[in-house]
């Protein structure tokens, strides 16, 4: 241990317990609950995302919970900087600062900093973006072959990103990456977590809740949303899971089953993602935990008395 001020992380898949060991934390050490999962930002959808609930949020301090209307895009970077001063105000108050949540994007940019890519000419990405992905990525084979090597010719989004910061600067992404500003991990002394659970205990927990977000004020909550018209059709909280399949289902497009089967599948995928994002990215050091239940975790944290 440093003597640079305490952080909790307690990161891993969705469903995995993670918001239940930090509440827990928090109430034992009069720490801060401190948000890091992208879809929990938006407060147009407690129900969807999982978010606590209104009890759970009076019980601790709770911050970057539903701060970000639903009509907005929050990005990697804004919620890192948002992140900064929260963490900030927890230790300026002497409270233990507990970030939780799945999003991986959202943590290294924060405690690994961002590359300062400079704005994208907006006709190079327009020109890119058009592009089939297969032509996007015999280009980027010809103009950054380094990325093109490490991206798969079908992941759409990555190569066109790859491409357009290779055009509009003069130089790779990756070059850009190893440049990255702002992150805290030097500043901090950091007590990580990964929470990665039986997969099949995930999986049926997930559809157990799912099911429950349906029963419990989700299909409610997406009709509100829906009749929002100034969230754009493309905002990410019309992407997240469960939207677009209660939205089909209120169209009269598929009927209630039908949305629960198609939102449970898309919550699995999810969730195999990040499994594998939080076994395989993050240091190595970082502990991760697959057999204890998470609220048998809190005397992992040597700082919680």
């Amino acid at each position: 241990m440093t003597d640079n001020p305490k952080l909790a992380l307690i990161a891993g898949p969705t469903a995995s317990g993670k918001s239940a060991l930090a509440i827990a934390l928090a109430q034992r050490t009069g720490g801060t609950v401190i948000n890091a999962d992208s879809a929990q930002v938006y407060r147009d959808l407690r129900i969807l995302s999982a978010r606590p609930s209104t009890e759970e949020e009076a019980s601790v301090p709770h911050r970057l919970f539903g701060y970000i209307d639903g009509a907005q895009s929050c990005s990697a970077a804004q919620w890192a900087a948002d992140a900064r001063a929260e963490i900030a105000a927890a230790h300026a108050a002497g409270s233990l600062p507990i970030l939780v949540g799945g999003t991986g994007l959202y943590l290294r940019t924060l405690l690994d900093g961002i590359a300062p890519v400079p704005a994208i000419d907006q006709a190079i990405r327009e020109a890119v973006r058009a592009l089939p992905v297969a032509e996007a990525h015999a280009a980027l084979s010809r103009e950054d072959p380094d990325a093109a090597r490490r991206l798969a010719p079908a992941d759409t989004t990555r190569v066109a990103r790859a491409l357009e910061v290779v055009r509009s600067t003069g130089r790779a992404l990756k070059a850009w990456q190893a440049a990255r500003e702002g992150g805290i991990a030097d500043h901090v002394t950091l007590a990580p977590l990964i929470l990665l659970p039986d997969r099949e205990w995930l999986f049926a927990r997930c559809d157990a809740r799912l099911a429950a977000m349906f029963d419990e004020g989700g299909i409610e909550e997406v009709r509100a949303l829906l009749a929002r018209t100034e969230v754009p059709n493309d905002a990410p909280v019309r992407r997240a899971i469960g939207v677009p399949e209660i939205a089909a289902m209120l169209a009269g497009q598929i009927d209630r089953e039908e949305a629960l089967d198609h939102a449970r599948l898309s919550t699995r995928r999810y969730a195999k993602r990040q499994y594998t994002w939080f076994r395989n990215q993050p240091p190595a050091d970082w502990p991760r935990e697959t057999n204890t239940p998470p609220t048998e975790l809190l005397d992992y944290f040597s700082f919680a008395g």
